[in-house]
């Protein structure tokens, strides 16, 4: 039902832009730019708290940090409907408990699977961690190119921006240090 209505719009911004929708190239371009959305924006459906508890476990005496890097992901700038994409690392120091290595990207993807900006999903991120599994400490480092800087705009293809956000123990500078350099090997 959605898609339908998706579909609608897509026809008539196509026509406004000053194509043919009818086209024979643009026909199915409406059905299918709606479903593109509905597949890049499918993080609203999906609670990432949820996520994150449902393979929660008792952290077994371990209290070093727990590193998951390189986390691919990509998302939608809420400024211009562009995507952004890079890398998302994060850290986290259990005090209890620890979670599935894979819950841990597979948050990213939930927030990042919404119209976002990127210092929006880093603080999303660290504070869905943070609240769920109450670890000392949390820390997200984000790294990503943004095509409304490399397409628009000012044009700048090799852009990279870089932000990052953190709670408990990583408040000290020696362990944001030990992260920081774990993630660049």
């Amino acid at each position: 039902m959605i898609s339908g209505k998706l579909s609608e719009h897509y026809r008539e911004i196509i026509r406004l832009l000053g194509e043919d929708p009818e086209r024979e190239g643009l026909k199915k371009s409406p059905e299918r730019i709606a479903k593109a959305m509905q597949f890049m924006l499918q993080g609203y459906e999906r609670d990432p708290v949820e996520t994150l508890k449902s393979a929660m476990f008792l952290e077994e005496g371990y209290k070093q940090m727990v590193i998951v890097k390189d986390i691919d992901f990509y998302s939608l700038c809420e400024h211009h409907l562009l995507p952004f994409f890079g890398k998302v690392h994060v850290a986290y120091i259990p005090r209890k408990y620890i979670t599935g290595l894979s819950k841990i990207a597979r948050v990213v993807e939930i927030f990042a699977r919404r119209l976002q900006i990127q210092e929006r999903l880093t603080l999303q991120i660290k504070e869905c961690i943070q609240q769920t599994l109450n670890p000392l400490g949390v820390i997200v480092v984000i790294e990503a190119q943004h095509l409304c800087m490399q397409m628009r705009g000012v044009e700048k293809q090799n852009s990279m921006t870089t932000t990052s956000d953190f709670t408990g123990s990583f408040q000290q500078a020696k362990t944001r240090e030990e992260f920081l350099n774990l993630i660049k090997r």
